[in-house]
C-alpha cells in the first residue's frame, strides 16, 4: 500500500503525470493535490492508448466503469469518439501550465471529457475548459501554436521517460513511481 509522503526541504517536488484522454487521470486528479503531503507539479503528457479493436475499447470502458464505481467516482460519461486524438488539448494544458493555470485548466478539461462526455479533440470543447479558468480563447489558440509550447510538451515527454513513467496517471516522488488510480489513497 502506498504511503503518504511528507514534505521535506531537501528533496525534489513530487510530479503528477496525467493524460487528458485517461479516465484514470480523471479519477486521480483531484486527489493528487493532497496525496503526497504537498502539492505536486502537474505535467500533462499524451501517452496514447494502444487499442487494437472496438471490442478492446468496450472491454476497457466496462473495466473503467467498474473501477470508478468501486472508487466512488461519479459515473463516467464517455466522449465520442473514445479514444480521440487529444494533441491539441494536451498542448493547451501545456500552455496553461506555462501561464500558471495548469491545474485549473486540466481539472476543467478532465471534467469536460469524463463528467460531461465532451470530445477533447474538438477545440471548442477545450476552449470551454479554458473559459472555466478564465483563459481567453484567442490566447489559448495562439498559445497552442507557439513553438515554445510544442517544445515544452516534448520536454515533458522526455522528463516522464527519465522518471520511468510509462503509464498514467503516475506520481513521481523521490525517484519512486506510484502509478494508476490505485496509487492514490481514496480520501
Amino acid at each position: 500500500m502506498p504511503q503518504t509522503v511528507g514534505s521535506s526541504t531537501d528533496r525534489a517536488q513530487p510530479r503528477f503525470y496525467y493524460d487528458l484522454a485517461s479516465p484514470e487521470s480523471y479519477f486521480v486528479a483531484e486527489r493528487a493535490l493532497h496525496a503526497v503531503g504537498e502539492v505536486p507539479e502537474w505535467i500533462p503528457v499524451d501517452l496514447g492508448g494502444a487499442f487494437r479493436c472496438a471490442a478492446e475499447v468496450e472491454a476497457y470502458k466496462e473495466d473503467v466503469e467498474r473501477r470508478a464505481a468501486a472508487l466512488g467516482v461519479m459515473p463516467i460519461r464517455w466522449p465520442d469518439p473514445f479514444p480521440a486524438d487529444i494533441e491539441w488539448a494536451t498542448l493547451a494544458a501545456t500552455y496553461a501550465k506555462w501561464i500558471g493555470r495548469g491545474v485549473a485548466f486540466s481539472l476543467a478539461a478532465l471534467r469536460q471529457a469524463f463528467a460531461a462526455g465532451r470530445d477533447l479533440s474538438v477545440p471548442d470543447n477545450v476552449l470551454l475548459a479554458a473559459a472555466a479558468c478564465e483563459m481567453h480563447p484567442h490566447a489559448v489558440i495562439k498559445g497552442v501554436e507557439l513553438e515554445t509550447t510544442k517544445r515544452a510538451l516534448a520536454e515533458a515527454h522526455e522528463r516522464a521517460a527519465a522518471d520511468g513513467i510509462d503509464t498514467v496517471p503516475a506520481i513521481w516522488v523521490d525517484g519512486q513511481v506510484l502509478a494508476g488510480e490505485r496509487a492514490i489513497p481514496v480520501v
